[in-house]
């Protein structure tokens, strides 16, 4: 791109200026550029690292890593999704709470979300300083949205498909599987914003794997420009998933380059965030997508012109 001609500059601002605001808690993103949020699993038994960062010194450690390499927010979660032994909400609060204060104190200006689908569990969090509220269980506990209201925090709003924490799929149907995270999602966002949710904190997730086939979260990942036409800002969380590891045959520590590929495809369609547990190569790679899209100029262009 020619970086001296002023048309270009113009489209580019132009194409920046069509994204709203994003507000996540105490940070609002006007740019319209895309968002890495690093995963930080405070659980015995997640399933990618099987419990490497349970330990506090060494989810502590992960959170510095993953800052050094270009996180812009933190997704620090409690309880495993699938199929495991039961975390009660004292549990969770013991696992998440004080460790949200210790990341908000060390780092003011970083965006923290939390993954719960508790609303007690979102109140003892935002009191110690989170931003967003990572509902993965698609409004499960209707309460939780007043909570982030009430704390002038986001929002993720979640296709769960109707189950319950924590259930994992079994001959999910859909019609077509898009319209439904569509339908689910927006009306989760509808609601939170008529909690009092600020309109510039929602957020919607499809869930790749959450209610869903490997055939289900291809055809996400294939359409998911149609999750970004709603005007919501769009998180992806694709990183090591099943979908991936069936497609190729590889277990979940196999599976990041697969993960790169439907991770590139999203970022060109418009996804904003992406959560992921390979943050540095995630940084690289939505950055190119949305140059190539024409969303991002190159931080330096010089080839040709100078």
């Amino acid at each position: 791109m020619n970086l001296t001609n002023p048309d270009c500059v113009a489209t580019i601002a132009n194409v920046q200026s069509m994204w709203q605001p994003l507000k996540l808690g105490h940070r609002t993103y006007t740019d319209g550029l895309p968002l890495v949020m690093a995963i930080v699993n405070r659980t015995p038994d997640s399933f990618f690292d099987q419990g490497a960062t349970y330990a506090e010194d060494k989810a502590w450690q992960r959170v510095r890593a993953v800052v050094e390499e270009g996180a812009d927010i933190v997704d620090i979660g409690g309880v495993r999704a699938g199929y495991g032994p039961e975390v009660d909400a004292a549990e969770e609060i013991e696992r998440v709470a004080g460790f949200v204060g210790r990341v908000r104190a060390a780092y003011p200006d970083l965006v923290i979300s939390v993954d719960t689908w508790r609303a007690e569990v979102a109140r003892a969090v935002l009191e110690q300083g989170a931003d967003v509220i990572n509902d993965a269980w698609g409004g499960h506990d209707p309460d939780l949205v007043a909570v982030a209201a009430e704390y002038d925090a986001a929002v993720i709003c979640t296709h769960a498909g109707g189950l319950s924490p924590r259930t994992d799929p079994f001959r999910q149907e859909y019609d077509d599987v898009v319209a439904a995270c569509i339908e689910t999602t927006v009306g989760l966002a509808e609601r939170a914003v008529a909690a009092g949710v600020d309109p510039h904190s929602v957020v919607i997730d499809p869930a790749h794997d959450f209610a869903k086939n490997t055939f289900h979260s291809l055809e996400l990942t294939r359409r998911i420009g149609e999750m970004v036409d709603t005007g919501y800002p769009v998180l992806v969380s694709v990183s090591n998933k099943d979908f991936v590891g069936e497609t190729l045959g590889l277990p979940a520590g196999e599976r990041m380059h697969g993960t790169y590929a439907a991770t590139a495809i999203t970022a060109m369609a418009g996804a904003r965030i992406h959560r992921v547990h390979q943050v540095r190569e995630t940084r690289h790679l939505v950055d190119m997508a949305w140059s190539i899209a024409g969303r991002r100029p190159p931080l330096r262009a010089i080839r040709g012109l100078a």
